[in-house]
């Protein structure tokens, strides 16, 4: 999977002290294969809940060593902290960027509110601010990368980095019969999908998922191509993180930049 996202033109690989029970070996299979920089490679990692450490420092250390490498280029507070000030939040990244076990720092799941405390609180003590906000974006949910984000980019520079473009897989249309054995929403842990998928809310989605099949008809494509190339056609978007289970799913994903390239206006 990674081998084939490399050759497919993607440097970009989120990681997590989560993911894969905490083992990322296999995301850096493409320096050994293809005998590639590090540098044309941008690794990230994100630290809150799942690692052994909670300090971040102690966090970094021990993503680094699961990673095998010696920096990641963004490390990532995955939700702020609400026992921790804001203030040591971004002490606590500055001392990991100044280390040089990363080269920037970002946020996830951050309000626009905490980062723009964080980059006050930066800006005020000589620290190092943000860069950009891992944030989820898909057609059913728009508010946060399209209002929020932008007022915050023209303020203090902040990236947006877009996750789940398919909304958990909704917008793929799995869930139109109701929810198939062996999908996400099947699985213990994820029963928050079920409910959703159940509510009110998500079969007025269902609703829509109609009338946007006819859309991807007309444009020649499949509905999560047309998803994915929705989400790459804001120019607001800095990258759009993509989560593949087989490697037949992410060639089809990664189409949706043709969608995206030779489709003249955006879906809107």
């Amino acid at each position: 999977m990674t081998t084939l996202a490399y050759e497919s033109g993607i440097n970009l690989f989120d990681t997590s002290e989560v993911y894969n029970c905490g083992s990322n070996i296999s995301v850096f299979l493409p320096m050994h294969v293809f005998n590639c920089r590090r540098s044309s490679l941008v690794i990230t990692t994100k630290i809150f809940w799942g690692g052994k450490y909670v300090h971040i420092f102690l966090s970094s250390i021990a993503s680094l060593d699961r990673l095998q490498l010696e920096y990641v280029d963004v490390v990532f507070a995955n939700r702020p902290d609400p026992y921790t000030p804001i203030e040591e939040t971004v002490r606590a990244m500055t001392y990991v960027i100044n280390r040089g076990m990363a080269l920037y720092w970002g946020t996830s799941r951050w309000n626009s509110m905490e980062i723009m405390e964080a980059y006050s609180v930066a800006r005020q003590f000589n620290q190092i601010p943000p860069i950009c906000e891992q944030a989820e974006y898909h057609m059913f949910q728009r508010e946060k990368v399209e209002v929020q984000l932008p007022q915050l980019y023209h303020k203090i520079g902040i990236g947006a980095m877009t996750w789940s473009p398919l909304a958990c897989g909704i917008i793929s249309g799995k869930y139109r019969s109701g929810i198939p054995p062996s999908t996400r929403a099947s699985l213990k842990g994820y029963e928050w999908i079920k409910e959703k998928i159940m509510s009110e809310e998500g079969h007025r989605e269902q609703l829509k998922l109609q009338e946007l099949e006819t859309l991807a008809q007309r444009l020649q494509c499949t509905l999560p191509q047309l998803a994915i190339a929705w989400c790459l056609r804001n120019d607001k978007v800095n990258s759009v993180l993509l989560g593949a289970s087989r490697p037949a799913q992410l060639v089809e994903n990664i189409r949706a930049i043709q969608v995206s390239v030779h489709t003249g206006s955006k879906c809107n």
